[in-house]
């Protein structure tokens, strides 16, 4: 027989003291992301949380607001793989962007049928008889303006560190990366790109192209390629070749732009925070010889 009278389970206990629960009353929460952000400044000021901590933190707040749309990689500037393409052809864009996964499209870009993990090709090398869309995982479709907690969500609850963002239209509006997500977070994430300054700035490539450092120094680029930067109008004003590059494009530069200095072609690979951090450099078959 049940009992007529079942316990009532008590309600949490709340352990704060009187004197903190009349300075919460006194002094209540921010009630707003903007006054919270200021009482962060606050706390960094007074020694409580680390500057690292209150940015952080900071970006968790940030990002409540953003959707994929605000941080994704616009589709003009996607590196996708055509399923048609030849194999020399597919593997010269996977070492050459250095990208883990990409896009792949048959026919149109606008037409994503899967995505390619780079390192499966490592199975096409072992089992030629393969057919590389056995190889193609399916593509993730987000909207431009799912929200970035949503995603990140997404992210972690599927396994999944790449979606194509699509617009309200239904076309490809670009693609957005799980790093592209946590970077709201945690700020810039070193990646295959981030070589130590004492590693070198200049790189050979196997198609006789070079991968340059965008903090190099304008002298050790004009004697490494054998030319003259000084008839470049404002040239004595910057001293890395990044520098010189952007302000000669008259903006800031974006991944897979091209401008042609001295008789050198330039091709932005990799971007950070406003400025080049790589390029990829050839000489132009029509510059004079030094």
């Amino acid at each position: 027989m049940s009992d007529p009278h079942p316990a009532q389970h008590p309600e949490k206990e709340d352990k704060r003291t009187f004197l903190q629960r009349l300075a919460e009353f006194i002094h209540p929460g921010p009630d707003s992301a903007a006054e919270l952000i200021e009482t962060l400044a606050d706390a960094e000021d007074n020694k409580i949380i680390g500057a690292q901590s209150r940015a952080m933190i900071e970006g968790v707040i940030r990002m409540a607001d953003k959707t994929a749309g605000d941080v994704m990689v616009a589709a003009t500037r996607m590196d996708l793989i055509n399923i048609l393409a030849p194999m020399d052809e597919l593997l010269y864009t996977v070492i050459d962007t250095a990208h883990s996964r990409f896009p792949v499209f048959e026919g149109e870009r606008e037409n994503i049928i899967g995505i390619l993990m780079a390192k499966d090709l490592l199975k096409l090398q072992c089992a030629p008889e393969l057919n590389i869309r056995a190889l193609l995982r399916p593509a993730v479709f987000v909207p431009e303006t799912k929200g970035l907690n949503d995603l990140l969500r997404d992210f972690r609850g599927y396994r999944n560190h790449l979606a194509i963002v699509i617009d309200e239209f239904g076309r490809v509006a670009g693609l957005i990366t799980i790093e592209d997500v946590l970077e709201e977070i945690v700020g810039e994430i070193e990646d295959e790109f981030d070589i130590e300054d004492d590693e070198g700035d200049i790189f050979a490539l196997p198609d006789q192209t070079f991968r340059v450092n965008g903090d190099a120094s304008i002298e050790r680029i004009a004697m490494a390629f054998a030319v003259d930067f000084g008839g470049l109008q404002d040239a004595e004003g910057f001293d890395t070749i990044g520098g010189l590059v952007a302000h000669e494009m008259g903006h800031v530069p974006k991944r897979g732009e091209r401008h042609v200095l001295a008789g050198l072609e330039f091709v932005v690979l990799h971007t950070k925070g406003g400025a080049v951090r790589w390029f990829k450099v050839s000489a132009l078959a029509t510059a004079p010889k030094a």
